[in-house]
Parts: C-alpha cells; sequence; structure tokens
C-alpha cells in the first residue's frame, strides 16, 4: 500500500468515527442537550448543534480531503477539550480509556493535518 493509499485509509477510518458520532447525536439532540446540561456546560443546546455541526461536517471534509488540515485541527482540538471536559474521571476506568482515545485521536489528527490529504483528495485536485 503507498503512502496516498495509506492516508486514505487512515481519513476513512478517522472520519467514521466523528460522522457516526455525529448523526447518533443528530437522532436525539435533545437528549445529547441534556447531557450537555448536566456536565453543566452553558447554552446547552447550541453546544450540542455545534458539536453536531462540527462533528459531521469535519467527518466529511475528512473523508473527502476537502480543507483537511483545518478540518484536522478544529476536530484535533474538540477531541482534547472533550478530554478534559467530559472524560476527566480518572477514577472511572471508562472515563480513563474515553480520555485516553480522545487524546490518541488528536494526535492522529494531527499528524493527518501535518501530511495533509494525499493524491486522493478534493485538496489535490484543488491544487
Amino acid at each position: 500500500m503507498n503512502n496516498s493509499t495509506q492516508l486514505l485509509v487512515g481519513r476513512v477510518l478517522l472520519s467514521i468515527l466523528f460522522i457516526a458520532a455525529g448523526l447518533g447525536k443528530l437522532a436525539a439532540p435533545a437528549g445529547f442537550a441534556g447531557y450537555l446540561q448536566s456536565l453543566g456546560f452553558p447554552a446547552p443546546t447550541l453546544m450540542a448543534w455545534l458539536t453536531i455541526l462540527l462533528e459531521v461536517g469535519g467527518g466529511l471534509a475528512l473523508l473527502a480531503g476537502f480543507m483537511t488540515r483545518y478540518a484536522a485541527y478544529a476536530l484535533a482540538a474538540f477531541c482534547v477539550a472533550t478530554a478534559f471536559l467530559a472524560h476527566f474521571n480518572f477514577a472511572d476506568q471508562m472515563q480513563m480509556t474515553m480520555f485516553m482515545k480522545n487524546v490518541a485521536i488528536a494526535g492522529g489528527l494531527l499528524v493527518l493535518a501535518t501530511t495533509g490529504a494525499g493524491k486522493f483528495s478534493v485538496d489535490a485536485k484543488r491544487a
């Protein structure tokens, strides 16, 4: 497998996570807003919709390789923020695992932001 194919596969795998999560929240935005409210977030309904937009929009951007660096940086920041704001309870093994997962995904996104989308992308076609 060459570098461009590996970048495509990596983008697809990363994008699936965000698209699926965003669409899951879109199916029940009020429930997600309630969860955010339970965590003490201000304007939970607005935050829920912004999260859905970022996950679905950013995931689709990664999938297509469109504005990949910006999408990867935004999603990496989102992952780190989510890790610290929603998964920082290390007394709970599941929350600790979720924290580490988010940090690891952010690392992968930063690598993608550095390398770019590769030749199988909208970005390459626009260049």
